[in-house]
């Protein structure tokens, strides 16, 4: 039995739709742009005078909106939250499905080791994201660098592709650990949405009000900004260290919990 075969068919209608969402958001980000540009006032001037809390709600931050790159990076603010819902879910669904559909028997009669069964279910889940992450590159580059009349866009597209990919790996951990802990597999789904609208809100909370800045550190979302990772500032190490160690946390509960998880049939 090859449960990673089992597990791309299982999430292929899950990944097509959600490729298609991310191509539309891509398409219609950047077609407001072309509208919005074609009207003649700045961009940047016009939306710089909307409050505070609008303007970190709706990922503005220090782009310069009269660049088709800058109107980007304020879609990447969604897009990049699209990507995490997807992976979350993905994570909690990979390891709780059998559970949940009243169908492990599939994967208690095979004689399989559940180090191999999580090993393949990870690996699945990584390659989905990854066509999710490149589906989101190449619709990118090519919507973006149509409308960026000669800016060259490749090169930040790309790098905020990685901090998302990363993100998404981040995610995708927390969901499949979330699925190994809780009892009730129908409850792990909407458990690690919970804990990611928390984060997503918090990073908001954050650029409202500088106060609360340290939190940053428990805050998913603030570790890969468009707005840093499309400037000087680029991928802090600090985060990427944080982000190995949760991302090696994380698959380690997952083995242990999954391991030593009672199925129920």
């Amino acid at each position: 039995m090859n449960i990673f075969m089992v597990e791309m068919k299982a999430h292929r209608k899950s990944l097509i739709i959600w490729a298609f969402s991310i191509l539309f958001m891509v398409g219609a980000g950047m077609g407001k742009y072309a509208g919005l540009s074609s009207g003649g006032q700045s961009m940047t001037d016009l939306l710089a005078q909307m409050p505070k809390s609008m303007q970190a709600v709706m990922g503005i931050g220090t782009f310069d909106l009269s660049k088709a790159s800058g109107f980007y990076g304020m879609i990447f603010f969604y897009l990049v939250l699209m990507a995490a819902v997807h992976a979350v879910m993905l994570g909690a669904d990979i390891i709780s499905k059998e559970e949940r559909d009243k169908t492990v028997e599939f994967l208690l009669v095979k004689p399989i080791s559940r180090n191999k069964v999580i090993t393949s279910k990870l690996l699945a889940g990584l390659v989905n994201i990854i066509i999710f992450n490149i589906i989101t590159l190449v619709s990118s580059i090519i919507i973006v660098g149509k409308l960026g009349k000669g800016e060259s866009v490749g090169g930040d597209i790309v790098i905020l592709m990685v901090g998302m990919f990363i993100l998404q790996i981040l995610f995708m951990v927390i969901g499949t650990a979330i699925a190994a802990v809780v009892k009730n597999p129908k409850a792990a789904t909407g458990i690690g949405t919970a804990v990611l609208l928390i984060s997503f809100i918090m990073s908001v909370a954050i650029d409202i009000n500088s106060k609360i800045e340290g939190l940053k550190y428990i805050t998913l979302f603030k570790y890969y900004e468009a707005k840093n990772l499309m400037s000087e500032v680029g991928f802090q190490l600090s985060y990427v260290i944080l982000s190995v160690i949760i991302i090696a946390a994380m698959i380690k509960i997952t083995y242990v919990f999954y391991k030593k998880r009672d199925m129920s049939i």
